[in-house]
């Protein structure tokens, strides 16, 4: 079988070259680093069916600034773990006593993953092209594990969303969406972005998302139902640089954090 259902810490092969996206490598061995469903073709990845969403370098997400320090911006990531984005790290030269007219608490921001260390210090760069702080629009949550179907293979389902809506959409890959436009398309599309996340195990969904923007009657053409997982994996960073024995680590430090355990 090519997809299992697959827990936390389940040996998935012991190949650690084929290791991909949702496994962690020990030991010379690929594990499971969620509760979701194993895919064999190619590499071997996890497609998650819930979760907490862990900071990981070069992820774009959508923080939220929750103190300001002489020299850093702290942020609220949406995951166990805040960040910090040092001032050297804003786009422009900025003097200390003035961090607060450029950002302050309460402000939504879209920055960039610079690295996190190996006791989970999470550093924050606005140095990248898209990173900008939020003046307008709207912000919407959805579970982390829901953003591969909200972007869609190939990025189909979010330039639906962005088409059929006439709104700028982002979406972070802490489960945090920017939309802006006018009221009655963002109510419009608030309502297909929650369609999606409450809908994403059928197929077709991405045309009855485009229908319903459309205004039309809410239907759905049946495809091949793997293509459900294949968006979800497409959605997903492939770098070889982000499976390591690292990331083992950073999820039992997780694990030891969260005496509930994972959703």
């Amino acid at each position: 079988m090519d997809r299992n259902i697959v827990i936390p810490g389940q040996l998935l092969s012991e190949k650690k070259e084929m290791a991909g996206p949702g496994t962690y490598v020990k030991d010379g061995n690929i594990y499971s680093l969620l509760y979701g469903v194993a895919n064999f073709k190619g590499r071997v990845s996890v497609v998650p069916f819930s979760g907490k969403y862990i900071p990981s370098r070069k992820d774009f997400i959508i923080v939220k600034v929750i103190d300001v320090t002489p020299s850093n911006w702290i942020m609220e990531t949406g995951s166990p773990y805040d960040g910090l984005l040092h001032v050297s790290e804003f786009p422009k030269r900025v003097d200390s006593s003035e961090m607060r007219k450029f950002m302050d608490i309460g402000d939504s921001v879209v920055v960039r993953v610079k690295d996190v260390s190996k006791a989970m210090k999470v550093e924050l760069s606005m140095r990248e092209q898209g990173s900008k702080v939020l003046r307008q629009g709207r912000i919407i949550e959805v579970m982390p594990a829901k953003v591969p179907r909200v972007i869609g293979h190939g990025g189909s389902m979010v330039s639906i969303l962005k088409k059929e809506s006439n709104c700028d959409v982002f979406v972070g890959k802490n489960g945090r969406i920017w939309i802006n436009g006018r009221d009655n398309d963002m109510d419009r599309l608030t309502t297909a972005i929650e369609m999606i996340e409450s809908e994403s195990h059928i197929s077709g969904l991405t045309d009855k998302v485009g229908i319903f923007l459309r205004g039309g009657p809410e239907g759905t053409e049946s495809s091949d139902e793997e293509q459900l997982v294949d968006e979800e994996v497409a959605g997903v960073s492939l770098e070889d640089d982000d499976v390591t024995e690292e990331t083992s680590r950073k999820v039992d430090v997780l694990l030891e954090n969260d005496p509930e355990g994972t959703d």
